[in-house]
């Protein structure tokens, strides 16, 4: 529908946008930084030109008291240049810790924050450990650029511009040589990084696949050694990391042809500046200080050049890395909250599909003007054929989607003008297979409420039969779980879920086969929980198993994203229909095993 698919337009924002309004949040700081690397590239600029006086002393003067009175002066001026240039490292260092650590937080906050905006769709096309390595290296590269820009591009401008302008006042043809020196590393410089740039992202890629391939195998390992997929994964894995060493060559291949360059470079302009300095000292246009001051500014700007180089490699993966975060953080929300959105007030639950139509892809329509009213507290089940929409409906209720057009209503509010968080308080979920947190069974019961005491959490697993199992454990609603609560049964993941349900207490229940991970002692016991916490609640219940759905108000029999037929269990077998044909089928298994059982 309209209201829901219009959208405020973001502008594209880059990396150093997004870096910078994390930074400017610590003005004072970044401040402290500018103002010490200024400091910290006079102090060294300032030092050679009084060496250049103290070496034209030693070379041009016979010794004497006074010679040496002038060159201790000289050294007391250097060395205080030297503290000076120490302490403002120091304040540029420590302000940068303080404001990395603070400005990095931030940036996982805010990459965190907008990821878990993105819907249930995006997830389920994306590998959640490439997204967990993209949240890790988005904060990492403001490390790297901060500390590129401020420790590394900006001094070294800082001193090159100052050291060729002093130079250039001093000799105006060996400081033009200089300048025109820095002026062709920098264009070579750019334009090899130009040249690089495909290849560092090649890599870039092709790392994240390894570590997109890791993750999705050991995430399945299960179905790894239960399929005998070893050498299958190894072999496919292998394939995924010759990509990565052949980008890898490519990309390091490129920069040992920079340096080579880098080298040659540096070789030219030692050769031309000392030359030229020798033709001018055999005029008397240059002394020995002037010698010493254009060699400590050729060694300084070459170690500062050189490792611009290695910071505009560390920049561009860095810039890389980042990003692929950035992207994420461009790609506007499928399913938002509109301008405006309030908390849905539920006074009775009804639920109502009006008109509505809903497709994954264009041409896979599911629903098609699809219609359903469900009553205050009524009991509902769906079934029907896998395919049939009965899961999809349970997701649009829950606007993990949005209809294409038409509209869903809770007690005549339309879902899609309601805020997502306060829909989704409103309704408790089971799901067939739940997923748990590697945290304690009294944290994931919790979830259901979070503010709910101890003993909250207890009586609830007490309604879900799930206390005793607990209370056999070692360290009771005190252990762990594993990933995705791989250290309990299915059955027990079950009840925990439903513990977390019971205790969530909204006054509308979706259930997904709820029961269907259950032994048969366990599904009685189960059954009367359900029973009591459906009480005063509309419930969709969405069956398989189509015995737990007999003594439901009403059952909906689906097929092709239309409602075939409806009516309670006794109603729906008389009409020799859809519904009658799927107990028919469940009925004849029954018996089959029966049969098998005697046998």
């Amino acid at each position: 529908m309209v209201g829901q698919m219009e959208v405020s337009k973001k502008p594209h924002r880059n990396v150093l946008w997004i870096y910078a309004n994390h930074a400017l949040v610590y003005p004072w700081l970044v401040g402290a930084v500018i103002a010490a690397v200024i400091i910290a590239q006079v102090a060294s600029l300032a030092i050679p030109l009084y060496l250049r006086q103290f070496f034209n002393i030693v070379a041009s003067s016979v010794q004497s008291h006074e010679s040496a009175l002038q060159l201790v002066g000289l050294l007391t001026i250097i060395a205080s240049l030297w503290v000076l240039d120490w302490l403002a490292e120091r304040i540029r260092y420590f302000s940068t810790i303080y404001l990395e650590a603070h400005v990095m937080a931030r940036l996982m906050q805010t990459a965190f924050d907008y990821l878990l905006g993105h819907s249930y769709n995006f997830f389920v096309s994306q590998f959640s450990g490439s997204l967990t390595h993209r949240v890790g290296k988005f904060s990492r590269a403001f490390e790297t650029l901060f500390d590129s820009i401020f420790s590394q591009f900006m001094p070294t401008s800082l001193f090159i511009v100052g050291a060729v302008s002093i130079l250039f006042m001093r000799n105006q043809v060996l400081g033009l040589a200089l300048a025109l020196w820095v002026l062709c590393f920098l264009a070579f410089q750019i334009y090899v990084s130009r040249l690089r740039s495909p290849a560092r992202k090649a890599r870039a890629a092709a790392e994240t696949q390894v570590t997109a391939n890791l993750s999705d195998t050991i995430s399945n390992q299960a179905t790894v050694m239960l399929f005998s997929g070893g050498k299958f994964e190894g072999a496919r894995f292998a394939e995924t990391v010759s990509k990565w060493q052949k980008a890898t060559i490519r990309s390091w291949g490129a920069d040992a042809w920079i340096w080579a360059g880098i080298g040659l470079f540096i070789i030219a302009i030692q050769a031309v500046l000392l030359y030229g300095g020798i033709y001018f000292w055999e005029r008397g246009l240059f002394t020995v200080g002037d010698f010493v001051l254009v060699q400590l500014y050729l060694f300084a700007t070459f170690e500062r050049l050189a490792s611009l180089n290695r910071d505009l490699r560390r920049v561009s993966d860095a810039y890389t890395d980042a990003n692929e975060m950035v992207e994420i953080l461009d790609t506007l929300h499928e399913v938002h909250d509109v301008p405006g959105a309030k908390p849905v007030v539920v006074t009775s639950g009804v639920v109502t599909f009006k008109n509505v139509d809903f497709h994954f892809h264009e041409e896979n329509g599911i629903f098609n003007n699809f219609n359903l009213a469900i009553k205050a507290h009524e009991k509902v089940a769906l079934v029907g054929p896998s395919g049939a929409g009965k899961s999809t409906l349970t997701k649009l209720i829950l606007r993990l989607f949005d209809v294409k057009r038409g509209t869903i209503e809770i007690d005549g509010q339309n879902i899609a003008n309601v805020t997502q968080e306060s829909l989704r308080n409103a309704i408790s979920f089971v799901p067939q297979e739940p997923i748990l947190f590697h945290r304690t069974l009294m944290e994931n019961i919790r979830y259901g409420k979070r503010d709910a005491t101890d003993e909250e959490v207890i009586e609830a697993a007490k309604k879900a039969y799930c206390h005793e199992f607990i209370s056999s454990l070692q360290h009771g609603y005190g252990t762990f779980v594993g990933e995705r609560g791989v250290k309990l049964s299915g059955g027990e993941r079950q009840r925990v879920a439903i513990a977390r349900a019971i205790l969530k207490d909204s006054p509308i229940l979706m259930l997904d086969e709820a029961t269907s991970s259950l032994d048969s002692g366990s599904e009685l016991l189960i059954q009367s929980a359900l029973a009591n916490l459906m009480k005063g609640k509309t419930v969709l219940v969405i069956a398989h198993r189509l015995s737990t759905i007999m003594k439901m108000d009403r059952i909906i029999a689906l097929a092709d994203g239309a409602v075939a037929e409806e009516g309670t269990h006794q109603e729906l077998l008389k009409k020799d229909g859809l519904y009658s044909e799927l107990w028919r089928h469940q009925a004849a298994g029954f018996i089959q095993e029966d049969d098998d059982v005697v046998a």
